[in-house]
Order: C-alpha cells, then structure tokens, then sequence
C-alpha cells in the first residue's frame, strides 16, 4: 500500500514539476494524434458528405464497408502499415517505418471511418427541407452541400472528437510502425505499457493520469456538442 501510495505522489511531483522528458512524450502523442485527426477529418468529411448526399452505384456497399472498418483491430493495421513501409515493401524506399509519419499514417486510418461514418450519419439525419430551402433558393450543388454540412456540424464535431479519442488512446498500432523509441517516437500509451513491464510506476502513472485527463475532456467536449445539437433540434 506505501509503495503505491508513493508511485502516485511521485507521479504528481513529475507532473508538478514540469518534467521534461514527461511532457516531451506528451506533446509527441499530441502532435501525431492531431495530424493523424486533421488528415482523416479532411479525407473523412467530404467522403461521409459524398456518401450521405450523392446517389451512385456501389454506395450501400460503401456505406456498409465503412462501418465495417470503425472496428478494425489497430494491430491489423499495424501490420498493413508495418508491410508497406517496411523496406521490401512498395512504400520502403520512403523510408518512414519507425518514425512519427509511419504512426500518422496508422492513426489516421483507424480514424477515418470513425469520421467518414459519424459524418454520413450526422448528414443524412439532417431535415431534406434544408436541401429543398437551398435549392429553391438558387443555391448551387456546392452550396447546398455546405447548407447541409452547416446544419449538421454538432454531429460532425462529435465525429471528430470520437475520432481524437480513438487514437490517442492506440497502442497496438504504433508500436508496430513506431517502434517505441525513446526522444523519437516514445509517445504515452507505448510508454505506459514500456515502464509498467519494466516496473517503473512512477513515469507510467504520470503519464496515466494526463491520458485519463484528456479522456475526460475528450468526453466532456462530446458530450457539450451532443447536448447542444439536441438542444437545437428540440
């Protein structure tokens, strides 16, 4: 009991004291998981707006395929990345494995469907008169679609934030493509799992607790946007 009382205060005198090698893989995860976001929510947005607005041959196929990838196991997906960009396959010459672009790459396609399917639902549960106002209103297609993507942005921003949620809290992925290395692509969760094999509690407690703190607010901005969108649609 003294010793784990003594791993958390120890923990808290990291984080307190601004430790540099604590907020170095801190703001590592945050780097790659936001550009993994940004790149998933710029591919993902306009794909669940194509899905959700347009009619065209194949779409339920996609539509279901989609859904289908939001559980993909994240070490599946390390070993897709892990076979591309490793040096006897077709993206080796590059030569990204083990480097933060390599867990880009990888968080960003286990946040894509996330995005791309919350995306096509929050679009197509919008009211088809917002469509019908914007037409009759001589809107052109592409205002039109942003009329609908406006309506339905509390939706999309839960996507997102579901989305941010995810990957932040991967593992199996990165470990794969990233290979855990220290100062270079270390981030928190490969951390925690290094430290706890190791039996250094303290840094892996510290890092808990930012994680478990970034969850609840994760949790707390999605849950404000959902309460906020079914307040207006009340």
């Amino acid at each position: 009991m003294d010793s784990f009382l003594q791993g958390f205060i120890k923990a808290f005198e990291l984080i307190l004291n601004l430790d540099q090698t604590l907020f170095g893989i801190i703001f590592l995860s945050l780097k790659v998981s936001g550009s993994a976001l940004f790149m998933a929510t710029a591919i993902g947005l306009p794909a669940g707006a194509l899905l959700g607005l347009k009619r065209f041959p194949g779409r339920d196929l996609a539509i279901s395929s989609v859904n289908t990838l939001m559980g993909l196991p994240p070490v599946v997906v390390g070993l897709f990345v892990y076979l591309l960009l490793s040096r006897k396959g077709p993206l080796g010459f590059m030569g990204l494995l083990y480097s933060p672009t390599a867990m880009v790459v990888a968080q960003t396609i286990l946040a894509l469907p996330i995005v791309t399917a919350l995306c096509h639902s929050a679009i197509v549960n919008i009211d088809p008169i917002i469509r019908l106002s914007a037409r009759t209103l001589g809107a052109t297609p592409g205002q039109e679609t942003i009329a609908v993507i406006r309506e339905a942005r509390y939706g999309i921003f839960s996507a997102v934030i579901a989305a941010f949620g995810r990957v932040m809290a991967e593992v199996g992925a990165i470990l794969i493509v990233g290979g855990n290395i220290a100062g270079y692509t270390r981030v928190m969760t490969t951390t925690i799992a290094l430290e706890t094999d190791k039996g250094d509690f303290e840094l892996a407690l510290a890092l808990g607790i930012i994680l478990l703190t970034i969850s609840f607010v994760i949790n707390a901005l999605l849950h404000g946007v959902q309460k906020r969108g079914a307040v207006k649609t009340a």
